[in-house]
């Protein structure tokens, strides 16, 4: 006769390493996103390096400095938060604290009312999420609304930093190009030597497209982006297209976005700063 078994273990549940998989929450180029549980049933968010990927020896790098990287950030309310990271099932995996959001590309994209009834506070929320990496010794170099998660109460969460990089003491040129063109700086697609300005370059991109609902630089290829961002006239003022937007704000967002990086803010602190000054916070 069968020895009757005892557990607590969900049954019909996939199981990735000690935790079940309960929703996936999103898929991208090189990984996936799971809403999973543990035994004792508590939730986290664990992203997971595709399984075709997992002998691909330059996704699974990428992959694992983005781990190390959010384990080495000191703990912020800006940041998702670290849990731990490894391999199970020959796979690696992160796992982060979970929450409830979505990221501010999908919300812009159907233009959600969480978006205008916070929006002061998501530009400042992200810019202190931002300075936080920069305070940590790191440039995220991925900085893009897809990375800025919203929770149902308007907090913010930065995420991904697979293409995180230590912050320079000058700028340097790196010999791959990291990042994803439409926010990318001049001296990113130029492949010229760069620092953490890039980053607040990315941030200005991301707060005119949020106030504006245009695009700054417009173009389909880096090459297009990059002839939009060399115009001498500049991008057009944020009050071009929304009038309801403070002449502060606008100074702050079109100096992040200064072709020269030395007429950028140098630091994301002193962006932050304004940033509050000019939204009155």
């Amino acid at each position: 006769m069968a020895r009757a078994t005892t557990t607590n273990e969900p049954v019909g549940q996939e199981k990735f390493g000690r935790f079940y998989l309960r929703e996936q929450l999103n898929v991208g180029g090189m990984s996936e996103i799971w809403l999973v549980v543990d035994a004792r049933g508590k939730p986290f968010a664990l992203r997971k390096l595709k399984h075709e990927l997992r002998f691909n020896f330059t996704a699974r790098r990428r992959f694992l400095r983005g781990c190390e990287v959010l384990s080495r950030l000191t703990e912020s309310e800006y940041i998702v938060g670290y849990v731990e990271h490894g391999k199970a099932e020959g796979t690696c995996y992160l796992l982060m604290d979970y929450v409830e959001a979505e990221n501010l590309k999908e919300l812009y994209a159907r233009q959600d009312a969480l978006l205008t009834e916070n929006v002061a506070q998501i530009l400042i929320d992200a810019a202190t999420g931002l300075s936080h990496v920069h305070e940590s010794g790191y440039m995220h170099l991925d900085f893009k609304p897809e990375n800025i998660l919203i929770t149902r109460n308007g907090a913010v969460r930065l995420i991904d930093f697979d293409m995180a990089q230590p912050i320079p003491e000058t700028p340097v040129k790196f010999s791959k190009n990291p990042g994803t063109p439409g926010y990318m700086a001049p001296e990113q697609l130029k492949r010229e030597p760069m620092d953490a300005r890039a980053d607040i370059f990315a941030f200005g991109v991301s707060a005119y497209e949020l106030l504006t609902n245009q695009k700054p630089f417009p173009g389909e290829t880096p090459a297009e982006i990059l002839a939009a961002q060399m115009e001498p006239a500049g991008p057009a003022p944020l009050s071009e297209h929304n009038l309801d937007v403070p002449p502060a704000l606008e100074k702050v967002v079109l100096k992040c976005l200064e072709r020269d990086p030395d007429r950028r803010y140098p630091f994301s602190g002193v962006m932050l700063r304004d940033l509050q000054n000019a939204l009155y916070v």
